[in-house]
Protein backbone atom coordinates (compact mmCIF):
# COMPACT_ATOMS: atom_id res chain seq x y z
CA UNK A 1 0.00 0.00 0.00
CA UNK A 2 1.11 3.35 -1.04
CA UNK A 3 2.45 6.01 1.97
CA UNK A 4 -1.03 8.40 -0.13
CA UNK A 5 -3.17 5.44 0.14
CA UNK A 6 -2.93 5.01 3.90
CA UNK A 7 -3.03 8.68 4.31
CA UNK A 8 -6.68 8.76 2.40
CA UNK A 9 -7.69 5.45 4.64
CA UNK A 10 -6.44 7.25 7.53
CA UNK A 11 -8.48 10.47 6.85
CA UNK A 12 -11.04 8.22 6.04
CA UNK A 13 -11.45 6.43 9.47
CA UNK A 14 -10.63 9.79 11.15
CA UNK A 15 -14.07 11.11 9.42
CA UNK A 16 -16.25 7.95 10.21
CA UNK A 17 -14.80 8.03 14.14
CA UNK A 18 -16.48 11.57 14.47
CA UNK A 19 -19.72 10.68 12.47
CA UNK A 20 -20.28 8.06 15.13
CA UNK A 21 -19.45 10.19 17.96
CA UNK A 22 -21.82 12.36 17.13
CA UNK A 23 -24.37 9.75 16.24
CA UNK A 24 -23.77 8.42 19.70
CA UNK A 25 -26.33 10.24 21.50
CA UNK A 26 -29.46 9.73 19.10
CA UNK A 27 -28.57 5.66 18.92
CA UNK A 28 -29.04 5.75 22.94
CA UNK A 29 -31.76 7.87 22.77
CA UNK A 30 -33.42 5.78 19.91
CA UNK A 31 -32.78 2.45 22.01
CA UNK A 32 -35.46 4.24 24.82
CA UNK A 33 -38.22 4.50 21.94
CA UNK A 34 -40.15 1.82 20.50
CA UNK A 35 -41.93 0.83 16.77
CA UNK A 36 -46.11 0.67 17.08
CA UNK A 37 -49.12 -0.16 15.08
CA UNK A 38 -51.48 1.94 13.39
CA UNK A 39 -55.07 1.33 14.82
CA UNK A 40 -57.38 4.39 13.79
CA UNK A 41 -57.16 7.02 11.22
CA UNK A 42 -60.17 9.55 11.32
CA UNK A 43 -59.84 12.72 8.86
CA UNK A 44 -56.36 14.30 9.71
CA UNK A 45 -55.89 12.31 13.19
CA UNK A 46 -54.24 9.31 13.51
CA UNK A 47 -53.62 7.38 16.78
CA UNK A 48 -51.48 4.48 17.49
CA UNK A 49 -50.56 1.82 20.17
CA UNK A 50 -46.87 0.82 21.46
CA UNK A 51 -45.42 3.59 20.23
CA UNK A 52 -43.11 5.20 22.57
CA UNK A 53 -41.66 8.19 21.46
CA UNK A 54 -41.41 12.04 23.03
CA UNK A 55 -43.94 14.44 22.13
CA UNK A 56 -42.87 16.43 18.85
CA UNK A 57 -40.33 13.59 16.95
CA UNK A 58 -41.40 12.69 13.36
CA UNK A 59 -42.16 8.80 12.47
CA UNK A 60 -43.02 6.97 9.80
CA UNK A 61 -46.13 5.22 8.84
CA UNK A 62 -45.86 2.10 6.54
CA UNK A 63 -48.12 2.44 3.42
CA UNK A 64 -48.69 0.49 0.12
CA UNK A 65 -46.06 0.13 -1.98
CA UNK A 66 -43.25 0.38 -0.01
CA UNK A 67 -43.76 4.03 0.37
CA UNK A 68 -43.95 5.88 3.75
CA UNK A 69 -46.38 8.60 5.22
CA UNK A 70 -44.30 11.05 7.61
CA UNK A 71 -46.39 12.23 10.83
CA UNK A 72 -45.54 13.97 14.14
CA UNK A 73 -46.95 13.19 17.50
CA UNK A 74 -48.95 15.71 18.36
CA UNK A 75 -50.31 14.18 21.85
CA UNK A 76 -50.72 10.92 23.67
CA UNK A 77 -53.52 9.37 26.75
CA UNK A 78 -52.85 6.47 27.89
CA UNK A 79 -51.43 3.53 25.25
CA UNK A 80 -52.73 6.08 22.71
CA UNK A 81 -50.21 7.94 20.96
CA UNK A 82 -51.95 10.94 18.27
CA UNK A 83 -50.21 11.73 15.07
CA UNK A 84 -50.70 14.21 12.58
CA UNK A 85 -49.41 13.85 9.03
CA UNK A 86 -47.25 16.60 7.43
CA UNK A 87 -47.69 14.44 3.72
CA UNK A 88 -50.32 13.31 1.73
CA UNK A 89 -52.32 10.32 3.52
CA UNK A 90 -52.66 8.29 0.40
CA UNK A 91 -52.03 4.54 0.66
CA UNK A 92 -52.36 4.26 4.41
CA UNK A 93 -53.47 0.43 5.67
CA UNK A 94 -55.27 -1.12 9.05
CA UNK A 95 -52.17 -1.72 11.41
CA UNK A 96 -49.56 0.20 9.59
CA UNK A 97 -45.84 0.02 11.47
CA UNK A 98 -45.62 3.10 13.07
CA UNK A 99 -41.47 3.83 13.19
CA UNK A 100 -39.82 6.41 15.28
CA UNK A 101 -37.74 8.73 13.62
CA UNK A 102 -35.28 11.72 14.40
CA UNK A 103 -36.57 14.91 16.77
CA UNK A 104 -37.78 17.40 14.35
CA UNK A 105 -36.93 20.73 15.08
CA UNK A 106 -33.54 21.43 12.57
CA UNK A 107 -34.04 24.41 10.22
CA UNK A 108 -31.33 25.43 8.12
CA UNK A 109 -29.96 28.12 8.25
CA UNK A 110 -27.29 30.70 6.57
CA UNK A 111 -26.64 33.01 3.37
CA UNK A 112 -27.30 29.99 1.13
CA UNK A 113 -31.31 30.65 1.83
CA UNK A 114 -31.00 34.11 0.10
CA UNK A 115 -32.88 33.92 -3.48
CA UNK A 116 -34.28 30.75 -2.24
CA UNK A 117 -37.90 29.26 -2.51
CA UNK A 118 -38.80 26.90 0.45
CA UNK A 119 -41.61 24.62 1.52
CA UNK A 120 -42.44 24.17 5.09
CA UNK A 121 -39.45 21.47 5.40
CA UNK A 122 -36.76 23.24 4.27
CA UNK A 123 -37.18 21.27 0.63
CA UNK A 124 -36.45 23.87 -2.51
CA UNK A 125 -39.45 24.84 -4.29
CA UNK A 126 -37.60 27.00 -7.43
CA UNK A 127 -36.39 23.76 -8.92
CA UNK A 128 -32.84 24.36 -8.16
CA UNK A 129 -30.37 22.25 -6.18
CA UNK A 130 -30.85 22.42 -2.51
CA UNK A 131 -29.66 25.43 -0.43
CA UNK A 132 -26.49 24.91 1.49
CA UNK A 133 -27.15 25.98 5.46
CA UNK A 134 -24.29 27.32 7.55
CA UNK A 135 -26.07 26.00 10.30
CA UNK A 136 -28.88 24.42 11.93
CA UNK A 137 -31.09 26.08 14.56
CA UNK A 138 -34.35 25.16 16.32
CA UNK A 139 -37.54 25.28 14.85
CA UNK A 140 -39.00 26.77 18.26
CA UNK A 141 -36.34 29.15 18.53
CA UNK A 142 -35.17 30.25 22.33
CA UNK A 143 -36.99 32.89 24.36
CA UNK A 144 -35.48 36.43 24.97
CA UNK A 145 -35.33 37.52 28.15
CA UNK A 146 -37.84 41.15 28.00
CA UNK A 147 -35.64 43.14 29.89
CA UNK A 148 -32.66 41.96 27.25
CA UNK A 149 -34.42 43.66 23.93
CA UNK A 150 -33.29 46.82 22.88
CA UNK A 151 -35.92 49.47 22.78
CA UNK A 152 -37.82 50.70 19.79
CA UNK A 153 -36.33 54.13 18.84
CA UNK A 154 -35.42 54.49 15.59
CA UNK A 155 -38.20 54.97 12.43
CA UNK A 156 -38.80 52.69 9.54
CA UNK A 157 -39.44 53.59 5.81
CA UNK A 158 -41.81 51.51 4.39
CA UNK A 159 -42.54 53.30 1.17
CA UNK A 160 -46.50 53.59 2.01
CA UNK A 161 -47.55 56.90 2.12
CA UNK A 162 -50.33 56.58 4.57
CA UNK A 163 -48.12 54.37 6.72
CA UNK A 164 -44.93 56.74 7.24
CA UNK A 165 -47.09 60.11 7.49
CA UNK A 166 -49.88 59.05 10.05
CA UNK A 167 -49.18 55.38 11.61
CA UNK A 168 -45.01 55.23 11.83
CA UNK A 169 -43.61 52.16 12.14
CA UNK A 170 -40.42 51.57 14.02
CA UNK A 171 -37.71 49.26 13.62
CA UNK A 172 -38.33 46.50 15.61
CA UNK A 173 -41.85 47.02 15.70
CA UNK A 174 -44.60 44.07 15.10
CA UNK A 175 -48.08 45.14 13.42
CA UNK A 176 -51.23 43.30 11.89
CA UNK A 177 -52.77 44.18 8.62
CA UNK A 178 -56.32 43.48 9.47
CA UNK A 179 -58.55 43.03 6.55
CA UNK A 180 -61.40 41.14 5.05
CA UNK A 181 -61.29 38.76 2.05
CA UNK A 182 -60.40 40.87 -1.13
CA UNK A 183 -59.61 44.38 0.42
CA UNK A 184 -55.91 44.18 -0.48
CA UNK A 185 -54.14 42.52 2.40
CA UNK A 186 -51.77 40.66 0.12
CA UNK A 187 -51.10 43.66 -1.99
CA UNK A 188 -50.49 45.94 0.54
CA UNK A 189 -47.72 43.45 2.05
CA UNK A 190 -46.33 43.70 -1.37
CA UNK A 191 -45.66 47.27 -2.03
CA UNK A 192 -44.24 46.85 1.91
CA UNK A 193 -41.98 44.34 0.48
CA UNK A 194 -40.47 46.25 -2.58
CA UNK A 195 -39.70 49.60 -0.36
CA UNK A 196 -39.18 48.62 2.99
CA UNK A 197 -35.82 49.67 4.36
CA UNK A 198 -34.53 46.09 5.44
CA UNK A 199 -31.06 44.32 5.17
CA UNK A 200 -32.68 40.88 4.63
CA UNK A 201 -36.58 40.18 3.48
CA UNK A 202 -37.96 36.98 5.03
CA UNK A 203 -41.70 36.02 3.45
CA UNK A 204 -43.78 33.06 5.44
CA UNK A 205 -46.93 32.23 2.74
CA UNK A 206 -48.95 30.03 5.34
CA UNK A 207 -52.50 28.53 4.15
CA UNK A 208 -52.82 31.03 1.16
CA UNK A 209 -53.78 30.05 -2.01
CA UNK A 210 -50.96 28.53 -4.00
CA UNK A 211 -51.44 30.63 -7.42
CA UNK A 212 -50.31 33.85 -4.98
CA UNK A 213 -46.63 31.98 -4.48
CA UNK A 214 -45.79 32.50 -7.78
CA UNK A 215 -47.17 35.91 -8.25
CA UNK A 216 -45.42 37.27 -5.04
CA UNK A 217 -42.06 36.05 -6.05
CA UNK A 218 -42.31 36.79 -9.33
CA UNK A 219 -44.69 39.53 -9.78
CA UNK A 220 -43.88 41.76 -6.01
CA UNK A 221 -40.42 40.58 -5.48
CA UNK A 222 -38.54 40.14 -8.75
CA UNK A 223 -35.28 39.16 -9.39
CA UNK A 224 -33.64 42.21 -7.80
CA UNK A 225 -36.07 41.90 -4.28
CA UNK A 226 -35.61 38.22 -4.60
CA UNK A 227 -32.17 38.51 -4.05
CA UNK A 228 -32.22 39.65 -0.66
CA UNK A 229 -35.27 37.33 0.49
CA UNK A 230 -36.25 33.77 1.70
CA UNK A 231 -39.64 32.91 0.97
CA UNK A 232 -40.93 30.03 2.86
CA UNK A 233 -43.93 28.96 1.14
CA UNK A 234 -46.69 26.34 2.72
CA UNK A 235 -50.59 26.91 0.94
CA UNK A 236 -53.89 25.84 1.88
CA UNK A 237 -53.71 22.54 0.40
CA UNK A 238 -50.46 21.19 2.64
CA UNK A 239 -51.64 19.93 6.00
CA UNK A 240 -51.93 21.59 9.04
CA UNK A 241 -49.08 20.91 10.91
CA UNK A 242 -47.21 21.89 7.42
CA UNK A 243 -48.75 25.04 7.78
CA UNK A 244 -47.31 25.94 11.42
CA UNK A 245 -43.85 24.19 10.37
CA UNK A 246 -44.16 26.97 7.64
CA UNK A 247 -44.23 30.03 10.24
CA UNK A 248 -42.08 28.66 12.84
CA UNK A 249 -39.23 27.77 10.02
CA UNK A 250 -40.09 31.53 8.69
CA UNK A 251 -39.17 32.92 12.14
CA UNK A 252 -36.46 30.67 12.91
CA UNK A 253 -34.99 31.74 9.46
CA UNK A 254 -35.68 35.56 10.34
CA UNK A 255 -34.40 35.28 14.10
CA UNK A 256 -30.80 33.45 12.60
CA UNK A 257 -30.34 37.09 10.35
CA UNK A 258 -31.15 38.73 13.20
CA UNK A 259 -28.92 37.28 15.26
CA UNK A 260 -26.22 37.88 12.59
CA UNK A 261 -26.56 41.86 13.59
CA UNK A 262 -29.02 42.18 10.85
CA UNK A 263 -32.22 43.95 10.38
CA UNK A 264 -35.07 42.05 8.98
CA UNK A 265 -38.64 42.21 7.65
CA UNK A 266 -40.37 39.30 8.47
CA UNK A 267 -43.67 39.36 6.24
CA UNK A 268 -46.30 36.88 7.30
CA UNK A 269 -49.44 35.92 5.13
CA UNK A 270 -51.52 35.10 7.22
CA UNK A 271 -51.47 34.68 11.27
CA UNK A 272 -55.24 33.87 10.69
CA UNK A 273 -54.07 30.35 8.52
CA UNK A 274 -51.82 29.90 11.39
CA UNK A 275 -54.57 29.74 13.81
CA UNK A 276 -56.72 28.04 11.62
CA UNK A 277 -54.24 25.25 11.52
CA UNK A 278 -53.73 24.97 15.06
CA UNK A 279 -57.49 24.77 15.70
CA UNK A 280 -57.66 21.73 13.34
CA UNK A 281 -54.91 20.02 14.90
CA UNK A 282 -56.42 20.48 18.54
CA UNK A 283 -59.84 20.01 17.50
CA UNK A 284 -58.53 16.84 16.31
CA UNK A 285 -57.06 15.43 19.01
CA UNK A 286 -60.06 15.97 21.15
CA UNK A 287 -59.22 19.34 22.91
CA UNK A 288 -62.45 21.24 23.79
CA UNK A 289 -63.54 23.92 21.80
CA UNK A 290 -63.87 27.55 23.45
CA UNK A 291 -64.19 30.40 21.74
CA UNK A 292 -66.20 30.25 18.50
CA UNK A 293 -64.84 26.61 17.82
CA UNK A 294 -60.98 28.04 18.93
CA UNK A 295 -59.44 25.64 21.30
CA UNK A 296 -57.09 27.30 23.76
CA UNK A 297 -53.79 25.93 21.96
CA UNK A 298 -54.43 28.32 19.62
CA UNK A 299 -54.29 31.34 21.75
CA UNK A 300 -51.01 30.25 23.41
CA UNK A 301 -50.06 29.36 19.90
CA UNK A 302 -50.08 33.33 18.72
CA UNK A 303 -47.77 34.87 21.04
CA UNK A 304 -45.58 32.24 21.45
CA UNK A 305 -44.67 33.13 17.88
CA UNK A 306 -44.84 36.49 17.63
CA UNK A 307 -43.01 37.43 20.47
CA UNK A 308 -40.04 35.75 18.96
CA UNK A 309 -40.26 38.75 16.56
CA UNK A 310 -38.97 42.48 17.58
CA UNK A 311 -35.71 43.67 18.69
CA UNK A 312 -32.81 41.71 20.02
CA UNK A 313 -30.55 41.91 22.32
CA UNK A 314 -27.72 44.69 22.74
CA UNK A 315 -25.60 44.15 19.18
CA UNK A 316 -27.96 42.25 17.03
CA UNK A 317 -30.15 42.96 14.70
CA UNK A 318 -33.97 43.41 14.80
CA UNK A 319 -37.35 41.78 13.40
CA UNK A 320 -39.55 44.14 11.87
CA UNK A 321 -43.06 41.81 10.91
CA UNK A 322 -45.64 42.85 9.44
CA UNK A 323 -48.60 39.52 9.97
CA UNK A 324 -51.86 40.04 8.17
CA UNK A 325 -55.10 39.28 10.04
CA UNK A 326 -58.39 38.14 8.18
CA UNK A 327 -61.30 39.29 9.88
CA UNK A 328 -63.93 37.18 8.83
CA UNK A 329 -67.08 38.90 7.63
CA UNK A 330 -65.16 42.32 8.45
CA UNK A 331 -65.80 41.31 12.00
CA UNK A 332 -63.02 43.04 13.59
CA UNK A 333 -64.11 41.30 17.17
CA UNK A 334 -63.68 37.96 15.55
CA UNK A 335 -61.19 35.85 18.36
CA UNK A 336 -58.02 35.65 16.45
CA UNK A 337 -58.50 39.81 14.81
CA UNK A 338 -59.12 40.46 19.35
CA UNK A 339 -56.03 38.24 19.99
CA UNK A 340 -53.79 39.57 17.42
CA UNK A 341 -54.14 43.33 18.57
CA UNK A 342 -53.92 42.25 22.39
CA UNK A 343 -49.97 41.23 21.72
CA UNK A 344 -49.06 43.50 18.39
CA UNK A 345 -47.31 46.61 18.79
CA UNK A 346 -49.75 48.29 16.16
CA UNK A 347 -52.64 47.30 13.73
CA UNK A 348 -53.50 49.06 10.41
CA UNK A 349 -57.33 48.46 9.59
CA UNK A 350 -57.96 47.82 5.84
CA UNK A 351 -61.69 49.18 5.37
CA UNK A 352 -63.89 47.80 2.37
CA UNK A 353 -66.05 50.31 2.27
CA UNK A 354 -63.01 52.97 1.59
CA UNK A 355 -61.41 49.69 -1.27
CA UNK A 356 -65.44 50.09 -3.24
CA UNK A 357 -64.74 53.94 -3.07
CA UNK A 358 -61.57 53.03 -5.50
CA UNK A 359 -59.12 54.64 -3.00
CA UNK A 360 -56.00 52.20 -2.44
CA UNK A 361 -54.38 51.69 -0.52
CA UNK A 362 -57.42 50.98 1.54
CA UNK A 363 -56.44 51.78 5.24
CA UNK A 364 -59.19 53.47 7.84
CA UNK A 365 -56.57 55.82 9.66
CA UNK A 366 -58.97 56.70 12.00
CA UNK A 367 -59.26 52.43 13.43
CA UNK A 368 -55.34 51.90 12.94
CA UNK A 369 -52.96 52.20 15.54
CA UNK A 370 -49.02 52.37 15.64
CA UNK A 371 -47.92 51.86 19.20
CA UNK A 372 -44.42 53.49 19.57
CA UNK A 373 -45.41 56.80 17.56
CA UNK A 374 -44.28 58.49 20.69
CA UNK A 375 -41.01 56.75 21.26
CA UNK A 376 -40.40 57.21 17.18
CA UNK A 377 -42.22 60.68 15.93
CA UNK A 378 -41.14 64.12 17.55
CA UNK A 379 -43.91 66.57 19.17
CA UNK A 380 -44.64 68.62 16.08
CA UNK A 381 -45.18 65.13 13.70
CA UNK A 382 -47.86 63.86 16.65
CA UNK A 383 -49.44 66.79 16.72
CA UNK A 384 -49.95 67.20 12.71
CA UNK A 385 -50.97 63.57 12.67
CA UNK A 386 -53.89 64.06 15.52
CA UNK A 387 -55.13 67.23 13.38
CA UNK A 388 -55.60 65.32 10.21
CA UNK A 389 -57.29 62.48 12.19
CA UNK A 390 -59.77 64.74 14.15
CA UNK A 391 -60.28 66.06 10.42
CA UNK A 392 -61.23 63.39 9.42
CA UNK A 393 -63.13 61.93 12.52
CA UNK A 394 -65.20 65.38 11.82
CA UNK A 395 -65.90 64.54 8.39
CA UNK A 396 -66.80 60.92 9.13
CA UNK A 397 -69.58 62.10 11.77
CA UNK A 398 -70.97 64.35 9.29
CA UNK A 399 -70.60 62.22 6.14
CA UNK A 400 -74.40 61.32 5.68
CA UNK A 401 -75.33 65.01 6.11
CA UNK A 402 -72.93 65.95 3.64
CA UNK A 403 -73.90 63.19 0.84
CA UNK A 404 -77.14 64.43 0.91
CA UNK A 405 -76.58 68.40 0.93
CA UNK A 406 -77.98 68.40 4.33
CA UNK A 407 -75.27 70.12 6.09
CA UNK A 408 -74.96 73.57 6.54
CA UNK A 409 -71.82 76.02 5.92
CA UNK A 410 -71.04 77.21 9.38
CA UNK A 411 -72.45 74.76 11.84
CA UNK A 412 -69.19 73.65 12.61
CA UNK A 413 -65.41 75.08 11.58
CA UNK A 414 -63.86 71.67 11.87
CA UNK A 415 -66.12 70.01 9.54
CA UNK A 416 -66.07 73.24 7.34
CA UNK A 417 -62.10 72.62 7.15
CA UNK A 418 -62.65 69.18 6.65
CA UNK A 419 -65.06 69.53 3.80
CA UNK A 420 -63.18 72.34 2.08
CA UNK A 421 -59.38 69.61 2.07
CA UNK A 422 -61.08 66.63 2.01
CA UNK A 423 -60.52 66.23 -1.55
CA UNK A 424 -56.81 67.22 -1.02
CA UNK A 425 -56.98 64.24 2.02
CA UNK A 426 -58.05 61.62 -0.20
CA UNK A 427 -55.06 62.16 -2.89
CA UNK A 428 -52.63 62.37 0.01
CA UNK A 429 -53.63 58.52 1.49
CA UNK A 430 -53.67 57.29 -1.77
CA UNK A 431 -50.92 55.79 -3.46
CA UNK A 432 -50.44 53.37 -6.77
CA UNK A 433 -48.87 50.60 -6.17
CA UNK A 434 -45.94 50.87 -8.15
CA UNK A 435 -45.20 54.36 -6.59
CA UNK A 436 -42.54 54.43 -3.74
CA UNK A 437 -43.42 57.28 -0.74
CA UNK A 438 -39.82 58.05 1.18
CA UNK A 439 -40.01 58.75 4.94
CA UNK A 440 -39.61 61.97 4.40
CA UNK A 441 -41.41 63.09 1.87
CA UNK A 442 -44.66 61.61 3.28
CA UNK A 443 -43.67 64.02 5.89
CA UNK A 444 -43.09 66.63 3.53
CA UNK A 445 -46.47 66.41 1.96
CA UNK A 446 -48.31 65.62 5.61
CA UNK A 447 -46.81 68.88 6.37
CA UNK A 448 -47.62 70.56 2.58
CA UNK A 449 -51.86 69.07 3.04
CA UNK A 450 -52.08 70.99 6.58
CA UNK A 451 -50.36 74.17 5.93
CA UNK A 452 -51.77 74.89 2.72
CA UNK A 453 -55.18 77.10 2.29
CA UNK A 454 -58.53 75.04 2.17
Amino acid sequence: MSTATGQLLASRDARLAARLSTLEPQLDRLGTVREGVLRRAVGLTLEAEGCEVPLGSAVRIEAQGGQFVEAEVVGFAGDKTFLMPTTDLHGLLPRARVVPGWARGRVAVGEGLLGRVIDSDGHALDGRPPPRPDGYTGLTGVPLNPLAREPITQGLDVGVRAINAMLPIGRGQRVGLFAGSGVGKSTLLGMMTKYTQADVVVVGLIGERGREVRDFVESTLGPAGLKRAVVVASPADRPPLARIHGALRATAIAEHFRDQGLNVLLLMDSLTRFAQAQREIGLSIGEPPTTRGYPPSVFARLPALVERAGMGPAGRGSITAFYTVLTEGDDQQEPIADAARAILDGHIVLDRRIADSGLYPAIDIERSVSRVVTEIADLATRERIRRLKRLMAAYSAQRDLIAIGAYQRGADPLVDEAIARWPAIQAFLGQDVHEGASLESSKAALVQLLEASP
